[in-house]
């Protein structure tokens, strides 16, 4: 996605009012408005909040350090296999998104939808605010399960610094109720939305954006309590505005193709894609991106036309420590050879240290190149994410028209009214995948021929749980761009099913537990500062801030 650009500048005049300083107590600092001043545009604060999703350089961390280990699609580089492949523990780590989160996106979210709810001439704005808030906060219950949500972010308005933590069930039905009143609200004859990098303030945009993400929170629940997840899905597909049906209605934030950089002002400049910077990795040459064996035998072994799309074989000796530049694509001599090496989960990439080849095409090169040391081609044979996913305009990912089709295709297995059959949304939906790379990063085309060929191999099956196992698995792909929703959905439908580290040798590094986390931890703080909520949450947790007990809507990892 490379437009909308204009918006991302006018951010940068926002920033100013933002990082000004705030309370030095915690709980105050974590729910008061941020500003402190009553003027500030409610469309600056909806700009910051949306930038900052894939923008924050702490939140890409966890990312990168745990969630894309626990969907075993990268893993060998230090943080990927350390924190989220061995199971480490580590509550600053698994942190970030909560205290980025409620501390700027959560509080100036709050803080514009109450300035604006009684404001007649201002009820687009409040809109969009709402929607977004329920998106966003749907990370948050979705990672730690019961959070701060009724009262969050409401410090400076109502004095609540120390926010009780709603259950997850009651969160979940209140996006409901949200999402469903903010899309009523909408009136196209009041205020312009001009805060929106996403839509441009295009109010029938918002209306497909909240309708399918009430799509997505529907089946969500759909095991814990599959009448109102019907009944919600259902409406949502009668609701004002309709759905997202096709990629120019994709939820996509835009941002710059800025220098990455990993000083001290990068941690608050969110211009650039930081889940996309944290991929290339602050030490490229030597702590690159790689893939884990589960993703990579899946697209492999199914001929999926993607795998050449994600995966490259690279030579990154002379590669530039500040771009791709120089990077040296070996990926046919490797697959030619048979020596890819991927990583498997709870493996280090020097752990076992891959057997090595030496590269007739390096050695080709380093007659014309001096600065080519090496022929002999090791941690080479380990794939790495393809360089088209590591630049810094690359779009966030928030809804797509392919992920709302393999939600039709799901609840249509369940039997739910829902307009076309399992099979027609579902190779909607792959299609839509496959052509979204193309759209939004640059990969080549796939040919309706190559794509006929690879369902026609690839069928969806004949029994309904073999479905539901296909539908899911091309999720779990769909959403490698997307990590939260990724891991949320890996939980939910239990598709692909993983193995755990363990089963590869790993039981006895990993020291938290061998079972793969089904959410994270909270802070350490919050037993500090908000103490009394937060033992009042642990207790319907059983007692212990573990990351083996399920949240509310996971019904698949009940211990």
């Amino acid at each position: 996605m490379r437009h909308y650009k204009s918006y991302i500048t006018m951010a940068l005049a926002a920033f100013a009012l933002f990082f000004v300083s705030c309370s030095d107590e915690y709980m105050e600092n974590m729910n008061t408005d941020p500003s402190k001043a009553d003027t500030i545009d409610p469309n600056a604060q909806l700009t910051t909040a949306q930038l900052h999703t894939y923008g924050d350089l702490e939140v890409s961390e966890t990312y990168r350090s745990y969630i894309y280990a626990f969907n075993q699609q990268l893993m060998g580089c230090w943080n990927t296999t350390n924190y989220g492949g061995r199971h480490t523990l580590d509550l600053n780590e698994m942190g970030h998104i909560w205290q980025n989160y409620y501390l700027k996106n959560i509080k100036d979210l709050t803080d514009a939808q109450a300035r604006t709810t009684d404001d007649e001439e201002k009820v687009n704005i409040n809109a969009a605010v709402r929607i977004y808030r329920v998106y966003l906060m749907s990370h948050l219950t979705d990672i730690y399960g019961d959070v701060p949500y009724f009262e969050a972010g409401r410090g400076f308005i109502d004095g609540k610094f120390t926010p009780r933590y709603d259950t997850q069930e009651e969160i979940y039905n209140d996006f409901f109720v949200e999402l469903d009143a903010a899309v009523t609200a909408f009136d196209g004859t009041k205020d312009r939305i001009t805060g929106d990098v996403i839509y441009s303030g295009d109010i029938n945009k918002w209306k497909k954006f909240a309708n399918s993400l009430r799509l997505r929170y529907a089946m969500r629940i759909s095991d814990v309590n599959p009448q109102k997840a019907q009944e919600e899905f259902e409406k949502a597909l009668a609701a004002d505005g309709g759905i997202i049906a096709s990629g120019a209605d994709d939820a996509l934030i835009p941002y710059l193709d800025v220098a990455f950089d990993f000083g001290g002002e990068s941690y608050s400049d969110y211009r650039r894609n930081a889940l996309s910077q944290r991929l290339y990795g602050n030490d490229s040459r030597n702590n690159p991106s790689f893939i884990c064996s589960t993703f990579y035998n899946q697209l492999f072994n199914t001929g999926d036309p993607r795998f050449y799309a994600i995966i490259r074989f690279y030579f990154d000796q002379i590669m530039s420590t500040t771009s791709t530049e120089g990077r040296i694509d070996i990926t046919e001599e490797v697959l030619a050879k048979n020596m890819a090496h991927p990583r498997d989960p709870g493996a280090f990439f020097y752990e076992p240290w891959p057997e090595a080849y030496e590269s007739d095409l390096i050695k080709e090169l380093q007659e014309s190149n001096p600065a080519i040391e090496k022929i002999s081609m090791d941690t080479e044979t380990e794939p790495k994410l393809a360089s088209n996913f590591l630049e810094g305009e690359n779009p966030g990912v928030v809804i797509t028209s392919a992920e709302v089709e393999f939600l039709l295709a799901e609840a249509a297995l369940k039997g739910w009214n829902v307009a076309g059959s399992v099979e027609e949304h579902y190779r909607k939906g792959v299609r839509a995948a496959m052509d979204f790379l193309t759209d939004n990063y640059g990969c080549d085309k796939i040919a309706d021929e190559e794509f006929d060929n690879y369902m026609a191999n690839n069928i969806i099956g004949y029994t309904a749980e073999q479905k539901k196992a296909s539908i899911n698995t091309q999720a779990w792909i769909l959403h490698f761009t997307n990590p939260l929703e990724c891991w949320a959905n890996l939980r939910r439908s239990n598709y692909p099913q993983l193995k755990s580290p363990a089963e590869y040798g790993f039981s006895q590094v990993l020291t938290g537990g061998a079972a793969i986390p089904v959410r994270l931890c909270y802070p350490v703080l919050e037993s500090s500062y908000n103490k009394k909520n937060y033992e009042e949450a642990l207790e319907r947790m059983g007692g212990n801030n573990s990351w083996n007990t399920p949240v509310w809507w996971d019904k698949n990892n009940v211990q």
